[in-house]
């Protein structure tokens, strides 16, 4: 893409990527999204981009892919893609009426189904345990010295049943599924934007953000999501995975955010506490809210 035709360049500050976004815009008035990264990434974000161009296949409106390569004497890699006009779905939101809010949700729950539905190349299958892997983490953050008063009830839920995990085919995941990371369009559409988190894994492990981060912006929006997915047949096998992820990401959350500050800490402590109540301590695999609309 040819940078003389930038009038232009725009930097974006939301969001939690180590990477720095920008918003251009060429002299024909079309925007686009450009993202500086490390050299020390350009496998990563090589491969990022390649997952992007499967994704841009399917039927939905996203962040296409435009350009790739190395930039700034070899020190970067920069990927552009295409801007998806609208607006943030976790803003909208609350602007609208519950039926629509739920409407909203069964649509990105059919494009998460869209996204689940591209075979996985078997070079991109890791063979890393994802068991050994959240053990860990959950050891890691009994030792970081932040604990949550009865949070013995999701540790040993995920001790206990992280065995359901990894029960299904692999999936390419977008990563970061939730409204923050959804355009509302005009048309009342949902877009998709921020792949880079994608990875490939367990179908239902793209769910937990549910409860992590839409919960509290709108359950309408969740119920739909679920719902619209599983074509409101919902398998009970669906519950006690998540119920794990959930658990696990409730915990591990807490230890991540520290490098971001107090602020984020309170608010994952604050999520892990609803998370516990929703799950009655994790007696029931089915969150409360998901029956209250």
């Amino acid at each position: 893409m040819n940078s003389d035709k930038w009038v232009s360049v725009k930097k974006i500050y939301k969001g939690w990527s180590s990477e720095s976004k920008y918003i251009i815009k060429d002299c024909n008035n079309v925007k686009y999204i450009l993202r500086i990264s490390d050299i020390a990434d350009y496998d990563k974000k090589k491969h990022e981009y390649g997952i992007i161009k499967k994704f841009s296949s399917l039927d939905f409106v996203m962040s296409k892919p435009v350009d790739f390569g190395i930039c700034n004497n070899g020190k970067n890699t920069y990927m552009i893609l295409s801007w998806v006009e609208g607006e943030d779905l976790e803003e909208a939101l609350n602007q609208m009426s519950e039926q629509e809010q739920y409407e909203a949700g069964w649509r990105a729950g059919k494009i998460l189904k869209q996204i689940h539905s591209i075979k996985v190349d078997d070079s991109d299958i890791n063979d890393q345990s994802k068991k050994e892997k959240m053990l860990h983490k959950i050891d890691l953050y009994l030792k970081s010295g932040i604990r949550v008063e009865g949070d013995e009830a999701a540790v040993n839920y995920v001790r206990d049943h992280v065995h359901e995990i990894n029960r299904l085919p692999k999936v390419y995941q977008h990563g970061d599924f939730h409204p923050g990371n959804l355009i509302h369009l005009c048309n009342s559409d949902v877009g998709v934007i921020d792949f880079n988190r994608n990875n490939v894994g367990d179908a239902y492990e793209e769910f937990f953000k549910l409860e992590s981060f839409a919960v509290e912006v709108s359950i309408p929006y969740c119920r739909g999501q679920i719902d619209a997915y599983f074509d409101k047949n919902v398998p009970e096998i669906f519950w006690r995975i998540l119920a794990v992820y959930v658990a696990y990401s409730s915990l591990n959350s807490i230890r991540w955010a520290i490098k971001f500050g107090q602020d984020e800490v309170d608010g994952m402590i604050r999520r892990c506490k609803a998370s516990l109540e929703h799950y009655d301590n994790y007696k029931s695999v089915i969150p409360s809210w998901y029956s209250s609309f």
